[in-house]
């Protein structure tokens, strides 16, 4: 039995209560189009300069997420809220952080993004762990008749998190994001092809486009996937959202008819053996 899913392609801002309005409307339509899981960005919330990001901050649970959770109520539907700045307790750095709603408004799972991006791009340095916190745990959640193996933007260059998801049983990855555009345009979507072909899942890449200040505009392009690294679904250069339908029974037989995961020689590669 098919899935219908949706990935949400946000320019999310600097007011809050303006993106929360925006991530509304376009839930609304995703439901509206049939989706049962519906996947929106990293940085759902709010993007800016880290004294904006830190003044819209809130706790999970808190404001953001009850907004969410009475979404997923009204359309009866899973959400993944693909990050927010979570306000941390005791601490001056942020959780960027990804929230599974079920359709009954509880919050299923939460994912606070692991790999931070301290990098240099284009002369540009970035230094998220300045301002985050990382993540300290891998997670899945069983969704929509899916098990879904989170993780958050960065995470997508790290393969060796997405094969433990795989091992955890996941059968769709996603990866919401905020790429920038000048890594985005050479990297995102031969990444995102990789991580559904070497792990016979489907991908669901949920992405900001637009914006200003550091580390932006981000390129958009949000997909969705299929486990033989078919592009499903693209996002044209714009807000909106795209859908397609997933099928868990392909996943199985794409893996029974070429049970790569099975002739895996970790006694050979296992990261806790690997030497120069």
């Amino acid at each position: 039995m098919s899935i219908r899913v949706a990935a949400i392609q946000l320019d999310s801002r600097g007011d809050r209560d303006a993106n929360l309005a925006a991530l509304e409307h376009a839930i609304t339509a995703a439901a509206n189009d049939g989706a049962r899981l519906i996947v929106t960005p990293e940085y759902s919330d709010v993007r800016g300069a880290p004294s904006t990001l830190r003044a819209a901050a809130s706790p999970i649970p808190g404001e953001v997420t009850a907004r969410l959770a009475a979404l997923a109520q009204r359309h009866a539907c899973w959400i993944h809220l693909g990050s927010m700045h979570e306000r941390l307790a005791g601490q001056e750095r942020l959780g960027n952080t990804g929230v599974t709603f079920a359709p009954d408004g509880s919050i299923a799972a939460a994912y606070r993004k692991v790999h931070l991006y301290d990098a240099v791009v284009d002369g540009t340095p970035y230094r998220e762990s300045a301002d985050f916190a990382p993540g300290a745990h891998l997670q899945t959640v069983e969704a929509a008749g899916l098990t879904l193996g989170l993780s958050i933007c960065y995470d997508l260059r790290f393969a060796e998190l997405y094969r433990a998801l795989r091992g955890r049983g996941a059968n769709v990855l996603v990866v919401p994001a905020a790429f920038n555009l000048h890594t985005g345009r050479d990297h995102w979507e031969t990444l995102l092809r990789a991580r559904a072909i070497e792990n016979q899942c489907y991908v669901i890449a949920a992405a900001q486009i637009g914006g200003d200040g550091p580390g932006l505009p981000c390129l958009g392009r949000s997909m969705i996937i299929d486990p033989w690294g078919t592009v499903l679904a693209c996002m044209p250069d714009r807000t909106g959202h795209i859908t397609a339908d997933l099928d868990p029974e392909r996943v199985a037989t794409l893996r029974a008819g070429l049970p790569a995961w099975e002739h895996r020689r970790t006694d050979l590669y296992d990261g806790s053996a690997m030497t120069g």
